[in-house]
Formats: C-alpha cells, sequence, structure tokens
C-alpha cells in the first residue's frame, strides 16, 4: 500500500471510529453503572445474580481467545466478526428491555449483551494495528477515547436523572443500549476489511504457544494477572458499596451515576490524550508502574474513607490510572507481538483478564458480605503492589530508553 493510499485509509478507520465513539460511550454506562444499578436499587437480585452480571464480560474475555481462533479457521474478516457479536448484544438488551421486572431474563440479557460484547476486543486491536501508524496510534486511540468518555460521562449523568424520574421503569434505557450495540456494528462494517492470520485447521489453544515462547510477554501477562485480579476484585463492588444500605451509604441512581460513570469519566477525558501521547514517547514499564499508582491509591482511598468526598477523591484517582491503563490494555500487544500475530497476542491478552474478572466477580461478593469492603480493598491493593514489584527488574534494565 502506497503512502498515501495508507493515510487515506487510517483517516477513514479514525473517522468511523469517532462516530462509533458515540455508541461505546454509551454501552459503556452499562457495565459501570446502570446494570448493577437496576439490579441492587431496583430488582434487589441476589449475590449470584449480581456476580453473574459482573463476570459476564469476563466470560467473553475468557472466550475471545476461542472466537479468534474460530475467525481464523473460518476466514471472515475481524469487522465482521466484531459486527456480529455486537449485533448479539443488542439482541440481550432487547430481551432485558421487553421483559421488564424480570429478574432471571434480566439477568440473562445482560450476561448474554455484555458477554458479545466483550467477544471483540482482541478483533478490534488486529484493526488497529493494521489501519493506525505506530508514531502515532497512542494518540489516534486516545483521542476516541476522549470522545467515548465524554459521551458516557454525559449520558450516565442524564440517565440517571432521568431513571430517578421513571422510578422502576428501566426498559427504555435499554432499548437505547440495544440501538447503541447496532450503531457500533454499523460503523465497524464501514471500516476496510482487515483479516486475520488464515488457519486451516481449528486449533483453539494455538495462540497458548506464545506465552512458551515469548519470555517479555509471559512475564507481562503473569504481572497483569496480579494487577488485574486485584483492580477487578474491587471494582466489582464499586456500585454496590455506595447502592446497599448495609455499607453506609444507600445512594440512588442520580448519586450512583454521577459517582461510578460520571465523575471517572470526567477524569478520564482530561487525562486520555495526555496518557495517549505518552504511550508514543515514554518506554512501557515506566508508565505501567505509574498507572499502578493511581490504581492503588484509588482503591484505598475509594473503600477506607467512607465520606462522600473519599469517594469522589478514590474514584477521580482511579479514573486517571484507567484513562492510562486503558491506553495499555489496548495497545500494548501492538508494541511487542509481531504484526500478523496481534490478534492471537490480544486472545491470550483477554482471555486471562477473563479468567481473573470471572474469578474476582464472584469472590468480591462473597469477601465484602463476610469480612467487609476495606478487606476486599486491602487485598486489591496488595495484588496491584505485588504486579509493581514483579516489573521491576525490567524497568531498571530499560530505565535509559
Amino acid at each position: 500500500m502506497s503512502e498515501e493510499s495508507a493515510e487515506k485509509n487510517w483517516k477513514r478507520t479514525f473517522s468511523m471510529d469517532l462516530l462509533r465513539s458515540v455508541p461505546m460511550g454509551i454501552t459503556e454506562t452499562v457495565g459501570s453503572t446502570f446494570a448493577m444499578f437496576v439490579a441492587v436499587g431496583i430488582l434487589q437480585v441476589n449475590t449470584v445474580s449480581k456476580s453473574s452480571i459482573i463476570a459476564g464480560p469476563a466470560l467473553g474475555l475468557l472466550l475471545s481467545m476461542f472466537s479468534v481462533a474460530m475467525v481464523r479457521r473460518i476466514g471472515l474478516s475481524a469487522n465482521v466478526s466484531a459486527a456480529i457479536g455486537w449485533i448479539i448484544s443488542a439482541v440481550g438488551y432487547a430481551v432485558v428491555a421487553m421483559s421488564p421486572q424480570n429478574e432471571i431474563l434480566f439477568v440473562m440479557g445482560i450476561v448474554l449483551a455484555t458477554l458479545t460484547h466483550a467477544l471483540s476486543s482482541p478483533l478490534q486491536a488486529q484493526i488497529y494495528r493494521e489501519h493506525y501508524p505506530s508514531k502515532v496510534r497512542g494518540r489516534l486511540f486516545s483521542t476516541v477515547g476522549m470522545i467515548r468518555a465524554s459521551v458516557a460521562a454525559l449520558f450516565g449523568y442524564f440517565a440517571g436523572l432521568w431513571l430517578v424520574g421513571q422510578g422502576n421503569d428501566y426498559a427504555p434505557l435499554f432499548w437505547v443500549f440495544a440501538l447503541a450495540s447496532v450503531l457500533k456494528a454499523t460503523f465497524t462494517l464501514c471500516m476496510r476489511r482487515v483479516y486475520l492470520r488464515k488457519s486451516h485447521r481449528l486449533s483453539l489453544l494455538d495462540s497458548f504457544g506464545h506465552l512458551r515462547e515469548d519470555k517479555v510477554f509471559r512475564k507481562l501477562i503473569s504481572s497483569w494477572m496480579m494487577l488485574g485480579f486485584g483492580n477487578l476484585l474491587c471494582m466489582a463492588l464499586f456500585v454496590e458499596y455506595i447502592t446497599n444500605p448495609d455499607y453506609g451509604f444507600g445512594y440512588g441512581a442520580e448519586n450512583v451515576s454521577l459517582i461510578t460513570t460520571t465523575i471517572p469519566m470526567l477524569v478520564f477525558i482530561v487525562s486520555i490524550v495526555a496518557w495517549g501521547a505518552i504511550y508514543d514517547k515514554m518506554e512501557f514499564y515506566r508508565l505501567r508502574i505509574i498507572t499502578n499508582f493511581f490504581f492503588f491509591l484509588g482503591l484505598l482511598v475509594y473503600f477506607l474513607v467512607p465520606t462522600y468526598w473519599g469517594l469522589i477523591i478514590g474514584i477521580s484517582l482511579h479514573g486517571i490510572g484507567k484513562a492510562g491503563g486503558n491506553v495499555l490494555w489496548n495497545l500494548f500487544v501492538t508494541r511487542f507481538a509481531p504484526s500478523d500475530k496481534v490478534g492471537e497476542y490480544m486472545s491470550v491478552h483477554t482471555f486471562f483478564t477473563g479468567v481473573r474478572g470471572v474469578i474476582s466477580a464472584f469472590l468480591a461478593f462473597a469477601i465484602a458480605k463476610t469480612l467487609g469492603p476495606s478487606v476486599v480493598a486491602y487485598i486489591g491493593a496488595s495484588c496491584i503492589l505485588i504486579a509493581s514489584l514483579m516489573l521491576l527488574p525490567e524497568l531498571k534494565q530499560n530505565w535509559r530508553k
């Protein structure tokens, strides 16, 4: 591809990505706020149902490794495969919208929607690797992330206000999520097709071979496993902690959406572009440990300073870390993986994200119920500290780069 056509291609992808960031921002509020708020504040579901809702996207990430293997074998493009997942996600939200006050169908619909949404993650990484130039990849991705976070912040706040006025009628909200999922699929199909490395046989575990062969990748995944477990363990309780009156707050939809979506997304907006520019220039291990620091501090403040302002400061610090972590999580394989294997590397990454996400979803509520949220915070922060210490040898080795 000539330089002129390559530039035209990434600009087209970028324009579609910007348009897609609007419905992406809308559906992002499902996981951050509204699924759990409806489950706890309206339907008052049991612990297993709450854990299942939190585990939905994690299960999707876990299964994404196998979906990538199937896409490679069938020969579908990454675009079409991601679009199929988002259409199924729209069906899940429609099931919720058509079955108000039905706890079983609510949980099933949310799990289906968030699971199939998450399946697209490694496919998106391959699209970014193929279409975005490496010198500006971080900035392009962070710009899209800023728009997505802006939409999530605004939608989360106003949807929270709307939900207060609606009482228990949450169905229209999930019709909006269904429409947003369809739009995500549409804009992805408008991008130039990207194909994964073709496989002549269906081998679901081939991608694990990269862990054996690539020492750097293996070390990063090990550290990320520890970091992600601690982070996800605490994040599973963000909404529950301030919605459930047993923990001392008992906030309604307006405050819950403000604290768990609007404020962290506003912080995300302010910091995401800076993180993207830093990613393009800073040594990776240094940047990883800096983001870990914000996660570590944010979780401790959120759960251990039991005041309104403690929640605000804690979620803000965590939001700064989440902005940097979002760039690293989505793009690090484009830096470390061979160009034709980005999707495979990313599928391993998302698989282990799913493993820790499923485990933490069920452990978080059990630990909080028996020992309290503060114990969850201490465990999570300790995991993040250990994950950072694991990377100190690489940090020292690469310090002068």
